[in-house]
């Protein structure tokens, strides 16, 4: 998958929204990887301090990809945009 952020202003909260177009397949493989992905980000969302909004982007492979492999995927995107964001001056 592929993760887009934007730093937002200090003390707003963390946006994430998800894109998931047509050619990832019909309408059930595309809502079943939303709720997979919102899933993924619930369990994974960092706690605070993270004033950004994230775009995710999922890949075919989201669909057969284990549900372990895509909270890795998603919590090291946090954790990269946090340390991105922190080096920010």
């Amino acid at each position: 998958m592929t993760v887009f952020y934007l730093g937002r202003a200090e003390g707003e909260a963390l946006r994430v929204g998800y894109t998931v177009g047509r050619v990832l397949g019909g309408a059930v493989d595309r809502n079943r990887m939303k709720r997979r992905l919102r899933e993924s980000v619930r369990l994974t969302r960092p706690v605070a301090g993270v004033a950004a909004d994230v775009v995710i982007n999922p890949k075919k492979s989201l669909r057969t990809a284990e549900f372990s492999d895509l909270l890795t995927e998603v919590s090291r995107a946090f954790e990269v945009i946090t340390q991105k964001l922190a080096e920010r001056p």
